[in-house]
């Protein structure tokens, strides 16, 4: 039986390292690709050893303004030791890894009002180049994110929390004067026109609903608690999922943003572009389909699958298309 993460015997020439096993009567010679296997196994029962009791808790906080967002952010790494990363810094991840300038990768995080007029193929080219970038952070955990849209992107594994800040409109409006100079009147727009303008923002581009309390795991009220109580809290709920996290959901975690990775590289390489197609990770094995994955292009797309660091295997099948039925 072959191993479900491995390609088909046919197609063991485009494998990670070449055959898998080569033989001749009842003497089999094992290639280097299983040698990988095997290793690339050990290193993955490592993997999730490891991470067993690692702090691995993962707290995206949707920010709005005047909720105090940032400052608790800072207060909340510096009580757990986690990295503090705000979706500017995402954005300027991707503009490096991608090639992408910060202009065009902002859209992904709907932070400037001017990215509203950007045509749809940006918005379909750039948030999962965004995606990719937040996702493997996620990956490595012991994080706290800070945006608007970058806990829509965390998938319910076990060990993330999106946390939601809210207030009053007049002390919200109070906190942006104060924070931006601005008066009150222009302040009190500010917060009412993001409010909705975000919100629309984020359901047309991950179909997501930000007044819906289900969307969240958590929502505080900033200035009903005092930032260190509600600062404590969220530590304390970050030691009670690392305790609960399974190597398992950590594994789901990891694949995850594999896939995420792959599905980017292939986006920005111009000969495949926005080619319809679908990447699935199971424990470092890549599964690419699509229409036309026929060689050359198979190949190709497995070329570029494994420069993705954590990528064991690549397999690339080709989509069958239904041929039209003729009507009598």
């Amino acid at each position: 039986m072959e191993h479900p993460g491995l390609l088909p015997s046919h197609q063991a020439d485009r494998a990670h390292c070449g055959t898998i096993a080569m033989g001749s009567g009842n003497k089999t010679r094992r290639g280097p690709g299983w040698i990988d296997l095997q290793l690339h196994k050990l290193l993955r029962l490592w993997q999730l050893g490891a991470c067993r009791g690692t702090p691995m808790a993962i707290i995206a906080i949707t920010q709005y303004p005047g909720t105090r967002a940032f400052e608790l952010g800072r207060l909340l790494s510096d009580r757990l030791g986690y990295r503090f990363l705000t979706a500017d810094d995402l954005i300027s991840t991707a503009s490096r890894i991608y090639g992408v300038t910060p202009e065009q990768a902002v859209i992904a995080d709907e932070r400037r009002p001017h990215f509203w007029e950007r045509l749809k193929t940006d918005t379909q080219r750039f948030v999962p180049l965004f995606r990719a970038v937040a996702l493997k952070e996620m990956a490595r955990g012991r994080v706290i994110l800070y945006g608007r849209s970058v806990g829509h992107l965390m998938p319910d594994y076990g060990q993330c929390l999106r946390v939601r800040l809210a207030g009053p409109i007049k002390l919200r409006v109070i906190e942006v004067m104060r924070e931006e100079n601005l008066s009150a009147a222009a302040a009190e727009r500010r917060v009412r026109d993001y409010d909705r303008e975000v919100r629309a923002r984020v359901q047309t581009l991950f179909d997501v609903d930000l007044e819906d309390p289900a969307v969240h795991h958590l929502t505080i009220n900033t200035f009903a608690t005092p930032l260190p109580v509600v600062t404590d809290l969220l530590a304390l709920a970050a030691e009670e999922l690392d305790r609960q996290a399974t190597p398992e959901q950590r594994g789901l975690l990891q694949d995850t943003a594999l896939a995420a990775q792959v599905r980017a590289a292939l986006m920005i390489h111009p000969k495949i572009g926005q080619a319809p197609v679908e990447v699935v990770c199971e424990r470092g094995f890549v599964h690419v389909t699509g229409p036309g994955l026929v060689p050359p292009w198979d190949r190709l797309v497995g070329d570029v699958a494994r420069t993705i660091d954590g990528v064991s295997f690549v397999e690339v099948n080709p989509e069958e298309i239904a041929a039209p039925v003729r009507p009598a």
